[in-house]
């Protein structure tokens, strides 16, 4: 479901003031049921400082780490996580914030409205949402006034993230949305194309089925249509989950123009890595299977010993230890490319 079209923003008549005119100055969070504030200012700067835990410093209202980039400001995209999601929403002004009402996945209640910064946060922790590029202050802020009423949610289309980026660069898009779906395909893809390869062991060798005779006759024509045999036919077996992964993990690591160039270089980073991890992968199960039978080595019988343990470990014999060794490969490649974008962020940390 698509919002319905808006009315462009107007700029302000004349040059108007600077995008960014100094920090936002707020009305401090309240305990639950209590009139007096969590802090001893009655107001507050959002800043934005190295610190593990809440705490004021000068009047300052101090954030964890995570929070890093620069003071929140009006027209800043602000989330607060809640468990199993972050809700988003849009700072327009002192201790106000326009958001996607409504509980994870349902549309009942579910409207664009401005609410306190309290409220919004529900005693959860702000976290700054970084951008590279994206619209002025005046231009976020107003895109979110202009929505405010809006009572068309849809968790995949309309989400308060759609809202909120749509607000900041004028594109609906959601992460948290993109990033399940392409984790739940990669995830079904990689079991099935893990499955297939059983099927296709099964039936291209000259000995069919599934006995150790067949698996290795299937291995070794799947192998020989690339000049190589039994274990070459595992490395041609694995391609197709490593490429699922590829794909999924390229969405989930997309590159965006409107993130901050760290990002974005974290992302790529983490999309190269995911190949690496693939081929690493391969070898990594090749070695497995030469060590953990009761013949070492890759001859015939070291392959079969080494596949009938490898399936043992998950209750099969040697169908199931193709089946993992064909899926370990895609498994490293999602690790090990994740693992290289979180180093990357933690070093530009």
């Amino acid at each position: 479901m698509s919002p319905p079209p808006r009315h462009a923003c107007e700029p302000a008549a004349g040059p108007g003031p600077p995008p960014r005119q100094g920090p936002l100055h707020v009305r401090a969070p309240h305990l639950p049921g209590s009139t007096s504030p969590m802090y001893p200012q009655d107001e507050l700067l959002i800043g934005v400082e190295s610190t593990a835990t809440l705490g004021t410093s000068g009047g300052m209202l101090l954030l964890p780490a995570r929070a890093r980039g620069g003071r929140m400001r009006r027209g800043d995209h602000i989330k607060v996580n809640r468990g199993i999601y972050s809700h988003h929403g849009i700072l327009v002004g002192a201790n106000e914030v326009i958001h996607y009402t409504g509980e994870l996945a349902s549309k009942e209640n579910a409207v664009v409205r401005l609410d306190p910064l309290d409220r919004f946060l529900s005693g959860g922790t702000p976290e700054l949402v970084q951008y590279g590029r994206c619209l002025s202050d005046d231009e976020v802020v107003c895109r979110a006034r202009s929505r405010m009423g809006e009572n068309l949610y849809d968790l995949f289309e309309n989400n308060c993230e759609h809202f909120a980026r749509w607000c900041k660069t004028g594109e609906r898009q959601s992460e948290q949305v993109r990033n399940a779906a392409s984790s739940t395909a990669g995830t079904v893809g990689v079991g099935a194309a893990a499955a297939g390869s059983v099927g296709v062991v099964s039936a291209t060798g000259v000995v069919a089925g599934l006995s150790g005779a067949g698996i290795m006759s299937g291995l070794g024509a799947v192998g020989g249509a690339v000049g190589a045999g039994a274990i070459g036919g595992l490395g041609v077996l694995a391609a197709a989950p490593i490429a699922v992964t590829s794909i999924a993990m390229n969405q989930v690591l997309r590159d965006d123009p409107s993130l901050p160039e760290d990002e974005r270089e974290a992302r790529k980073t983490g999309r190269t890595a995911t190949v690496i991890g693939g081929v690493t992968g391969v070898g990594g199960s090749v070695a497995a299977i030469s060590v953990a039978g009761t013949v070492s080595g890759l001859s015939a019988a070291g392959i079969t010993s080494g596949l009938a343990a490898i399936g043992g470990t998950v209750g099969g014999g040697m169908v199931a230890g193709v089946a993992v060794t064909v899926a370990a490969p895609a498994a490293a490649a999602a690790a090990i490319g994740y693992g290289a974008y979180r180093f990357i962020k933690w070093l530009k940390d």
